[in-house]
């Protein structure tokens, strides 16, 4: 008998922090067959930027699903109905900037009425510390809500950091979606910020000396972007 799927409640998909803080695995085959795309040493630049667009779309479906919902009267060729709504603006795509500009730019086909935000955020490589250079954010973030992206959770200071100047800005209803997650990482995030759903698609073993997630897929950004030394 072949034996079942994995499921999303094994112990690295849960977090000690409780339901709403939990991390979730996105275990869909096409996810994780596009996760290997962008592993691998010998994808190009522009694959790279394409395939983790595609990722950002599914990523936002996944970290989205739970979004307060309502109805409303429509008609439809045929007749009248109530028919499924969202009860409330669509959220914010908060990109972390640079690499998580690859996934809002999938993500926002999906959601092409939503704002976007940026968040611009430098990591020291000797100390591993995150510092903000930029913050934009439409006037009206408090009541939308956000969905950050960024393609690695690695030490979790850029995503903390990030979360703490939405929070700041007023801004309620966060999530943070991710490809590539360290064990480091989710431990301080959840940590820091109980209350924000984590969405990635896989979660690694550990981070190295330098703080890149292993195995990780090397500098998101740089790959993205074409900037690779």
């Amino acid at each position: 008998m072949p034996s079942p799927p994995p499921s999303d409640q094994s112990p690295a998909a849960q977090d000690p922090a409780g339901p709403r803080g939990a991390l979730h695995l996105l275990r869909h085959p096409l996810a994780q067959h596009k996760l290997t795309t962008l592993r691998r040493i010998e994808t190009d630049s522009p694959t790279f930027r394409r395939v983790i667009g595609e990722l950002g779309l599914i990523l936002a479906i996944e970290a989205l699903r739970d979004l307060p919902a309502g109805t409303r009267a429509i008609d439809t060729p045929l007749t009248a109905m109530q028919a499924p709504c969202l009860a409330g603006p669509v959220p914010c795509l908060v990109a972390v900037l640079r690499a998580g500009l690859g996934l809002t730019e999938g993500a926002r086909l999906l959601l092409p009425e939503a704002p976007i935000g940026h968040v611009g955020l430098v990591r020291d490589e000797h100390t591993l510390q995150a510092s903000r250079y930029l913050l934009r954010l439409p006037p009206d973030i408090a009541t939308r809500g956000a969905l950050v992206m960024d393609p690695m959770l690695a030490t979790g200071g850029s995503a903390i950091h990030a979360i703490t100047a939405l929070k700041e800005a007023g801004t309620r209803d966060i999530r943070f979606a991710c490809v590539v997650a360290a064990p480091e990482g989710v431990a301080r995030f959840t940590a820091a910020h109980p209350d924000v759903p984590v969405t990635a698609v896989a979660l690694d073993e550990r981070l190295d000396e330098r703080g890149y997630i292993v195995p990780g897929l090397g500098d998101a950004g740089d790959r993205c972007f074409g900037t690779v030394a």
